[in-house]
């Protein structure tokens, strides 16, 4: 998910009354939420196409167990040392290192979950495994989430500087209406993975993605692999439940043409993108003594973000009349 929703699903977690239970509870709930993303500074990780995005800091070993104490040691520490300047905390709270902990843990568990939601699926169990992980629940920037938190954030907020009681329950409710919202789109999905096989083109997928609509959220962008091949089609259970509304015909990934399987292997940056992809495909551009190879990932194949999706390599053929390379 995009670091708001990340940021606002930590903030309303903090507005339920978290946030009081100790000093910089809320800036322990919204930076863990987003702490995992911590991958993108390093030279691993670069934004397109996120080929090591979404690994070990995502994970449930590095991005759970382990980094939410390391924050918050960094955050006792800050708050030690504005004590040893004097600071004036306007809160009045003391700090309470059991709590900030939580908080950290709390907020950190909700990024993998949430980034399990969208096709770009999650590493969720590395490094003791590479595979990834997937729901399709919602679209990587969910407007109805966004406007579900940012609502029982305000009510909250309100409500507390009115002097309410109960001032965190809109916060809670919303915190509610997300996982409700979250647990009937993944079944909306689940119907979408089977609609192939429900009905034409009557498919036996061994792969199966379900890319939701950003406003139109029942609808779905239904990727399927099958015999080397890859086909797309239309789910809307509002047309119909159980099948699709429309396919494509199949096209031949090409992952097994031995040129590609070379260049598969060219570089590491190709071998992680690879690693990365759920549903590869190439494109081979044959010369006289070399080959040109287009990897892509056939889950983003939009015009408005395939370049930022695909790779590209170099690769001498081995012909009558080519140097030897």
């Amino acid at each position: 998910m995009d670091n708001l929703t990340h940021s606002l699903v930590g903030w309303a977690l903090a507005e339920t009354g978290l946030k009081r239970r100790t000093r910089k509870g809320l800036a322990a709930c919204v930076l863990a939420a987003n702490m995992p993303d911590i991958d993108v500074f390093f030279g691993w990780a670069a934004w397109a196409p996120l080929a090591m995005h979404r690994g070990f800091t995502h994970g449930l070993v590095g991005g759970v167990l382990v980094m939410p104490l390391l924050l918050a040691a960094v955050l006792w520490l800050l708050d030690r040392w504005q004590v040893s300047r004097g600071t004036a905390f306007k809160s009045g709270l003391p700090m309470h290192f059991g709590w900030l902990s939580a908080l950290c843990y709390l907020g950190a568990i909700t990024h993998p979950l949430l980034d399990l939601q969208n096709v770009y699926a999650v590493e969720l169990f590395s490094p003791l495994t590479r595979r990834w992980f997937h729901t399709d629940g919602l679209f990587i920037v969910s407007p109805w989430l966004l406007a579900m938190l940012a609502a029982g954030i305000g009510f909250s907020r309100a409500r507390f500087k009115a002097g309410k009681t109960r001032a965190g329950a809109p916060a809670l409710r919303a915190l509610a209406g997300v996982v409700g919202f979250i647990a009937i789109n993944i079944g909306i999905s689940a119907l979408a993975w089977n609609a192939p096989a429900k009905g034409a083109p009557f498919a036996k997928p061994d792969r199966v993605f379900a890319a939701p609509e950003p406003l139109f959220f029942w609808r779905r962008e239904v990727i399927w692999h099958e015999n080397e091949t890859i086909a797309r089609g239309s789910y809307d259970p509002l047309h119909s439940l159980l099948t699709l509304v429309d396919h494509e015909p199949a096209q031949a990934d090409n992952m097994t043409d031995p040129v590609v399987q070379r260049a598969a292997h060219a570089t590491p940056e190709i071998e992680e993108f690879l690693a990365w992809s759920q549903m590869p495909m190439a494109k081979v551009g044959r010369g006289e003594c070399s080959a040109q190879v287009v990897f892509a990932d056939a889950r983003f194949s939009d015009p408005l973000v395939a370049d930022g999706f695909t790779r590209t390599v170099d690769v001498p053929l081995r012909a009558a009349g080519c140097p030897a390379r």
